[in-house]
């Protein structure tokens, strides 16, 4: 802030005081904590931080940036800051400037504020971003960071004022006290950038003048992103809780399980064993469905004694996935022989009609929840993944019964266009879109061997992504990271479809492999329920996977001396949810404890005697199978049981199970589909772990 306006501001405060001035809220506009304003003679900032500038291609001398504090500031400042920069080159160039913020407490205060100007005549961008950065965690290993985008910067100094609730990024979802108490994010701040890439400036050189970067607070926080909309209706005409709210639930089910612990046998032949398991595991999907609406719900919890008690719960919600892999159930049942094609038709049909009532955000594309007895949106965000998968329910149904659907289906997905989720300057797709907020994730699926790559490829193949986008996400990621779990073997430059990208893989006791980002069994397996990877990428994604699945197998059994295997993301046994993994198979890592079945099962293609193995042992040594199937998870250390049921976790179950017992049923209808023309070299010419010969004899001329 500069010091005239500061003296005016004190002098007017003085002046109220003793007067029937009303100051509370004119003291909420000039609460401030200057970070630098560029006036004192040392190089630390007014936190007592280093600043200084940054550069992620240092030995391209055509990329630089510097810094310097000069005369003249804004609002008659004496001096501010000035970044001369030069990102003109082909590729990708980042530079910028950073100061620390020494684990500020930001709580007081709701906006980030600070004056900037481009020089007219060296030319200047005009957008550019910034970076909030924090730890994660009291390790100080992992860092989280919120982004926003300034856009609008002219020759004149003009002040930003940035809500902080808009670096989303600082809110971790996954620690629960954020949810209870979100001003968290803005505790133990550790650095504020400015990010000059030159795939997102304006212009690729020139000069920038920033002063008086401040936290300011104004009183207009906003939301963020913890917040849910308001319900707007009531489920009954007078309160109901506990055990009855429960029955009157059920009440809108197909069924409900009779007995937590049931009398169970199981055929000796392993297909039989297997049908088994899809004819129990159905039941949930024949079930747990609002008749109403015929949507699944997201989660029953049985009581630890008898299924409806006091301890147990019914998540009368659903979210995106939910409802695709939904559609893929019926369509599994409908191959499994356990509906007849008139049912699975009259059902898909009712779904598929609720769909389009739903409450669609202004992309077309669904909100992430919704109540499923009131069909109210119980979320702000739009989520990408989710998106996706809820689109490729819709093509298995639109190939699986073409007559009945195809033109609804179809229609449907104009709707749609995950352009709509592609970030052009990191060319990856972010997380999502905050409704509310108006403002996109801070995050992109930045990891190639995760979940994501199943929507890559549909977007891909619809031509709303370019096809680079695929070469643009890390099969490994730089030496230079030191937070991932190994540093890369053979990262070098590889040549796919015309495309020169970063290769690399990691590697377990002489198996190679891309490690997803957890080392879970769903980030890496899940796209296999429609993408044909083993068929059409034998020597790719294909061979990834089954080296992903022998190492997960045998880490666990051989390494961690679990008697099971099988971890990924799920409900735990002692409450809540978490994520679980086989930590050499990510690039950050998992931690280990939980085993959940659906991860198991995501197995069977690529292991089908080891994982059979796996689900007789997990039945044999504990009590983790219900009339619906498996719970869905275990903690092996003291067997203790969730005897809960996860909609997306029996989905992966059943759909794997068709796919395993009816040569591919689920992957065939997808496949299918035109948009496989454009998208399947993706999976047919890609091969993880050869030299690419071309570069190499390249580098040796």
């Amino acid at each position: 802030m500069n010091k005239p306006l500061g003296l005016f501001l004190s002098l007017f405060l003085a002046f109220c005081a003793g007067s029937s001035c009303v100051l509370a809220e004119r003291q909420a506009q000039v609460t401030e904590a200057i970070i630098d304003d560029f006036e004192g003679e040392e190089p630390k900032n007014n936190l007592n931080g280093e600043s200084g500038t940054w550069n992620l291609t240092p030995d391209n001398p055509d990329v630089s940036v510097m810094d310097e504090t000069v005369d003249g500031g804004a609002l008659g400042s004496k001096k501010s800051l000035k970044i001369t920069y030069e990102v003109d080159v082909d590729g990708v160039a980042k530079v910028g400037y950073w100061t620390k913020l020494q684990d500020f407490n930001a709580t007081p205060y709701d906006h980030l504020a600070f004056d900037v100007k481009g020089d007219p005549d060296m030319g200047f961008t005009s957008v550019f971003m910034v970076e909030i950065k924090k730890y994660k965690n009291e390790e100080r290993i992992d860092k989280i960071k919120g982004t926003y985008i300034v856009k609008g910067i002219t020759q004149n100094w003009q002040t930003v004022q940035i809500p902080l609730n808009l670096f989303t990024g600082l809110f971790d979802q996954t620690n629960p006290k954020i949810w209870e108490t979100p001003l968290l994010a803005r505790k133990n701040l550790d650095e504020l950038v400015i990010n000059l890439e030159n795939r997102r400036v304006s212009k690729k050189t020139g000069v920038i003048y920033f002063d008086n970067f401040r936290f300011i607070k104004t009183g207009q926080p906003g939301q963020h992103i913890i917040d849910q909309p308001p319900r707007k209706r009531m489920k009954t005409p007078t309160r109901l809780e506990g055990v009855e709210y429960a029955k009157f639930l059920i009440n809108r089910l197909q069924g409900y399980p009779s007995s937590v612990f049931p009398e169970k046998h199981f055929p000796e032949e392993d297909r039989a064993f297997l049908m088994t398991i899809a004819k129990d595991t159905w039941k949930f999907f024949d079930h747990i469905v609002d008749h109403e609406h015929q949507l699944p719900l997201d989660t029953i919890q049985l009581g630890e004694s008898k299924p409806i008690a006091p301890d147990g719960w019914i998540g009368d919600y659903t979210n995106v996935t939910n409802i695709g892999l939904y559609l893929m159930c019926l369509v599994s049942a409908y191959d499994l022989g356990f509906i007849s094609r008139e049912e699975a038709v009259k059902r898909i049909g009712a779904t598929l009609d609720t769909i389009e009532k739903l409450e669609h955000h202004k992309s077309g594309f669904l909100y992430n929840y919704y109540d499923t007895t009131t069909l109210e949106r119980t979320s702000y965000f739009v989520s990408l993944v989710d998106s996706g998968w809820l689109d490729a329910g819709i093509y298995v149904v639109k190939n699986a019964f073409p007559e009945e659907f195809r033109e609804q289906c179809e229609r449907m997905l104009a709707g749609h266009s995950f352009s709509f989720f592609y970030d052009h300057v990191e060319q990856q797709m972010t997380h999502g879109f905050f409704a509310h907020l108006d403002v996109r994730s801070d995050y992109h699926y930045g990891s190639f061997y995760q979940e994501s790559r199943a929507v890559s490829y549909i977007a891909i193949g619809r031509g709303e992504v370019p096809l680079e986008h695929w070469f643009r996400v890390n099969r490994t990621f730089p030496e230079e990271y030191g937070w991932q779990n190994q540093i890369p073997i053979d990262r070098e430059k590889r040549t796919t479809l015309g495309f020169t990208y970063d290769g690399g893989y990691y590697e377990w006791k002489g198996i190679p492999y891309l490690p997803s980002w957890g080392g879970s069994m769903f980030e890496g397996m899940m796209p296999t329920l429609i993408l044909d990877e083993a068929k059409y990428a034998p020597e790719g994604l294909g061979l990834n996977d089954r080296n992903y699945v022998n190492v997960h197998v045998r880490y666990t059994l051989d390494e961690l001396g679990y008697p099971v295997w099988g971890m990924s993301p799920s409900s735990m046994p002692e409450g809540g949810y978490s994520e679980f993994g086989v930590k050499p198979l990510g690039a950050k890592g998992y931690k280990a404890g939980v085993v959940t079945p659906h991860a198991a099962v995501l197995g069977l293609e690529v292991a089908p005697s080891e994982t059979i193995q796996n689900l007789r042992e997990l039945i044999r040594r504990y009590p983790i199978y219900g009339e619906y199937g498996f719970y869905d998870a275990l903690t092996v250390e003291t067997g203790k049981v969730a005897h809960k049921y996860l909609s997306l976790d029996q989905a992966m179950i059943l759909i794997t199970l068709n796919n395993y017992l009816n040569d591919g049923a689920v992957r065939r209808r997808f496949h299918a589909d035109p948009i496989n023309e454009k998208a399947l070299p993706l999976l047919t010419e890609e091969k993880f772990f050869e030299k690419d010969e071309a570069l190499s004899s390249q580098k040796g001329s």
